[in-house]
């Protein structure tokens, strides 16, 4: 499970902002974020399925995703975690690249996937859910968005209360802001425990298991071990062409942070002005 806001095309000094909660069992194998094989991929790793939850390039493309939560799922569908990679390694625009999985939505589990494309300053937001109903293709336009494991969005109550806060922190860093401190924000908002009323769960699957996933941060034992929050990432991109990508993860029960900086490539557009 994730939970991730985003910021497109809202802070004048930073084309892109995002924080993201990966919420998995703490044995699952997994790499921190890093440079995969070729130096041209930064993000995690799945180390069981092999794909990845979040990565971006050198190039300014950017791709994450969430399952949707359900109660019955398709045995032998394809891994999801390997459609943020194949936007990435494609050489197709992030409409283009929709537009083609759309054909094949239905070998997958529900899921939500983000492809950004800053060489071409477009975005686009594609699901296979609900169920019985045609995907969703939709270009995002500038603004900030949630995306829990519903429809991109969907008015959960973590879902508005991210969204709130979000804005509200955003909004005290100026305009001639030098740098955003990205790893205070992780801090303020993604470790937020509070849960939800019962009143106000979806109803998908059991109250118990709801309830405990109905906060921004995830921290329960479960039957099968230790469930919730094991990495937060801060991703931000300035109209500088510089990025950074900052990692808290838990490995061996102990927290750990990580931030790699690195530039965009020089061909990407930002703000509508070539750099």
């Amino acid at each position: 499970m994730c939970i991730v806001v985003f910021a497109w095309q809202v802070h004048p000094l930073y084309p892109f902002i995002l924080l993201l909660n990966r919420d998995e069992y703490h044995h699952r194998p997994t790499k921190s974020i890093g440079w995969w094989e070729g130096g041209e991929i930064l993000g995690g790793r799945d180390e069981v399925a092999g794909g990845t939850w979040f990565a971006c390039t050198r190039e300014g493309r950017v791709s994450f995703l969430t399952n949707v939560l359900e109660l019955h799922t398709l045995p032998g569908a394809k891994t999801r975690g390997d459609l943020p990679l194949r936007f990435l390694e494609s050489k197709k625009s992030s409409e283009e690249f929709a537009k083609e999985l759309v054909k094949e939505v239905h070998e997958y589990n529900g899921f939500n996937l983000i492809t950004l494309d800053l060489s071409s300053n477009k975005m686009f937001y594609i699901s296979n859910r609900p169920k019985g109903e045609p995907p969703t293709l939709q270009q995002l336009q500038p603004g900030v968005h949630v995306l829990s494991n519903a429809k991109l969005d969907s008015p959960w109550p973590k879902v508005q209360r991210l969204k709130l806060n979000f804005k509200r922190l955003l909004g005290t860093y100026d305009d001639d802001e030098d740098m955003i401190p990205m790893k205070d924000m992780l801090d303020k908002l993604m470790r937020d425990d509070t849960k939800a009323d019962k009143s106000q769960l979806p109803n998908i699957c059991s109250l118990d298991w709801e309830y405990n996933l109905s906060s921004i941060f995830v921290d329960l034992d479960t039957p099968l071990g230790r469930y919730g929050t094991r990495s937060m990432i801060a991703l931000s991109i300035r109209d500088t062409k510089e990025a950074s990508l900052h990692e808290t993860y838990i490995e061996e029960e102990i927290w750990w942070d990580k931030t790699i900086n690195f530039y965009i490539n020089s061909k990407v557009t930002m703000n509508n002005t070539v750099c």
